[in-house]
């Protein structure tokens, strides 16, 4: 048996409840987890935003130890440290193959569908985004297991699962900043944050950073902003007035709200990059006329995990975090334990604060 948060139906409140996990079946590795991050994809499968089996063990965002591995696997033995990965590579579909687009897998989710433990009671469980990480143990697929970089702390590496890579990915694979460029963060959470970071690394010469929480500048300015706006229905004309009626190079929209999309796509100059990471309701409907995309030459575009090749670019990453460009533990606000997440669920409802993690002992 071991401990989880277990969603027992869609709008329902998490229960923290033993659950049974089996050893690891051929091609799969058992984790004890070390930490979990809270991220907001895990409060949109609760609300039924996104669409996920139940009852499920959520939580996509982990780091742990190989506890066991099953028949056939090969890459990880016992003791290695590991981060998990909610999106792996099938490497066969057209994705991972002829369009060299790994991070689109179509087959990316499959084990999200299929029961992988059971409660105390005998009913089926799923793996929240097939990681299960809100749980003291997990069993996955081989291909949702990375093998953690030297140098890289194992509870902070949790935060590579989802918020790092997708935060700098979102700079450096879809809006490929460049040195000197001007951008403008939307949403200072914990992937606004890694956002942040990149964009500094990237050596943009100006960064905004736009939230409406006024006590979160501080941590968006320590991230690498160099301004900070509390979000209005003026941001959009603010940011145009700071950048000489131009708007920024690039903005990057971490909340999916419409309105959101909408200011960060008005703060954007002609020929300018929109690049779109939150992720919204399906009701969340953003309009644009045809003259203003023809008299505006801007790119709109999404961005789904960053864009990001783990096999190329974790050691990239890797390498800024052991070097001391790129913190980790920057983006954590709260550390807490499985009983806390439901409170972290709220602060994120609230816009307060950065990325909550789990920390297991």
């Amino acid at each position: 048996m071991v401990r989880a948060a277990v969603l027992p139906a869609v709008g329902a409140p998490l229960e923290l409840a033993d659950i049974e996990l089996p050893e690891p079946g051929p091609g799969q590795v058992r984790v004890r987890l070390a930490a979990a991050g809270v991220c907001h994809s895990d409060l949109s499968l609760t609300n039924g935003t996104l669409r996920q089996p139940v009852p499920a063990v959520l939580g996509h965002e982990g780091s742990g130890t190989v506890v066991s591995v099953g028949e056939g696997v090969t890459s990880f033995t016992d003791g290695d440290r590991v981060v998990l990965n909610w999106a792996p590579s099938c490497g066969t579909c057209e994705f991972c193959g002829r369009l060299a687009e790994p991070w689109l897998c179509a087959n990316a989710n499959a084990a999200t569908t299929r029961p992988y433990a059971r409660t105390a009671q005998g009913a089926d469980l799923y793996p929240g985004l097939s990681v299960a990480a809100f749980a003291e143990e997990t069993v996955v697929p081989e291909r949702a297991v990375l093998p953690l970089p030297e140098g890289v702390p194992l509870v902070d590496a949790a935060l590579l699962g989802c918020a790092a890579l997708t935060g700098y990915g979102a700079v450096h694979n879809s809006a490929r900043v460049r040195a000197g460029e001007t951008v403008a963060v939307f949403g200072v959470g914990g992937v606004g944050l890694a956002v942040l970071q990149a964009a500094r690394i990237a050596g943009a010469a100006r960064i905004f950073a736009v939230d409406v929480a006024p006590e979160k500048e501080q941590l968006a300015r320590g991230a690498g902003a160099t301004d900070y706006l509390v979000a209005s229905e003026g941001t959009a004309k603010e940011i145009r007035g700071l950048t000489g009626r131009l708007g920024v190079d690039v903005a990057v929209e971490c909340v999916g709200r419409a309105v959101t999309i909408r200011t960060a796509w008005e703060s954007t100059r002609r020929g300018g990059r929109t690049t779109v990471v939150g992720i919204g309701g399906k009701d969340q409907q953003v309009t644009f006329s045809a003259l203003e995309i023809f008299h505006f030459a801007r790119t709109l575009s999404g961005c789904v995990y960053g864009d990001f090749d783990t096999d190329r670019h974790l050691p990239v990453l890797a390498g800024h975090v052991r070097d001391g460009r790129f913190d980790l533990g920057a983006l954590v606000t709260e550390r807490i334990g499985l009983d806390g997440i439901p409170a972290a669920f709220e602060a994120m409802l609230a816009g307060r604060g950065g990325r909550s993690l789990v920390v297991f002992d």
